[in-house]
């Protein structure tokens, strides 16, 4: 391929990236902001700073929020040199990526927004959903990289569009979870176990991937993180900014936006996602069991 990546934030998505990208054979490296367990690293070799990683022909930003990868960008803007592209495939304000992607076109250097759904486990096997924004040029140079993680890798638009598109997503999916959270909480109390609904409700309109994935974690009451709630509700967050700028009130986000508020307000923001279940069979009961809390 002839492309060199840095990949820049070694989390739970981070990693999984850096892996995929080296077993198709191109040449990464990585760098993370903390220390990392030797399990943690692998094979991946490491940068000793963002000095080393901006010599990469792409420089490949996941991290936290839109804030994070502001900071990255204040340490790579000194050793950035033309002609290299940033890619920032998590979650970042649409705006925050317009101004930056101005901002590195005056020095020569490209930007790519392209935030991903699917999770460590599609990242690991080259089969995320990628919404990338960007101009022409720049989403062409950065294109087989996307096209090793993406089994669906869609250009959406200029700088910003990729990040407007993910908050698309992340409505979807954080109402879904939702929705499957009350689902199955309903199905508890009429005597259903979350595999008979799912076997049950398998290849109807109610069928879906939150409802296999998460509803096997509600199911089996394990909540290690996949996707957390605190990066959920970051997430949902962004898309009622979006929704505030549009005049939409988009009523059943609000309401959902406050669910994840309140896992996270009650310890859960490291959780994975499903953990709203326990929210429902639990909170929700002692909300109808207490006439104060209606």
């Amino acid at each position: 391929m002839g492309l060199s990546v840095c990949v820049v934030g070694l989390g739970l998505m981070g990693r999984p990236i850096a892996r995929t990208l080296s077993a198709a054979g191109i040449e990464v490296k990585g760098w993370n902001r903390s220390a990392l367990s030797p399990e943690d690293i692998g094979s991946i070799e490491l940068v000793d700073g963002l000095d080393e990683a901006a010599r990469a022909d792409v420089i490949l930003i996941v991290v936290s929020d839109t804030v994070a990868t502001g900071v990255v960008l204040e340490g790579l803007l000194p050793s950035l040199r033309a002609g290299s592209v940033v890619l920032d495939m998590g979650s970042s304000d649409p705006g925050d990526s317009r101004e930056r992607a101005a901002a590195l076109e005056r020095i020569g250097v490209g930007w790519v927004d392209a935030p991903v759904s699917g999770g460590p486990p599609a990242a690991q096997t080259g089969s995320l959903a990628i919404m990338a924004g960007g101009s022409e040029a720049d989403c062409a140079r950065v294109w087989p990289v996307l096209e090793t993680l993406g089994a669906n890798v869609v250009r959406v638009g200029g700088p910003g569009a990729g990040d407007a598109m993910k908050a698309v997503n992340q409505l979807i999916v954080g109402l879904s979870i939702e929705t499957v959270a009350e689902a199955l909480a309903l199905a508890e109390a009429l005597g259903f176990g979350a595999e008979l609904v799912q076997r049950a409700l398998s290849g109807g309109s109610a069928d879906n991937p939150q409802l296999h994935v998460q509803g096997t974690r509600m199911g089996a009451r394990r909540y290690e993180p996949g996707g957390r709630v605190r990066t959920v509700l970051k997430d949902l967050r962004l898309a009622a900014k979006l929704a505030d700028a549009e005049s939409l009130s988009l009523p059943a986000l609000r309401t959902t936006l406050e669910l994840y508020a309140s896992a996270d307000r009650a310890g859960a923001g490291e959780e994975d996602c499903s953990v709203l279940y326990e929210q429902q069979v639990r909170d929700g009961r002692l909300r109808r069991a207490d006439p104060a809390g209606m």
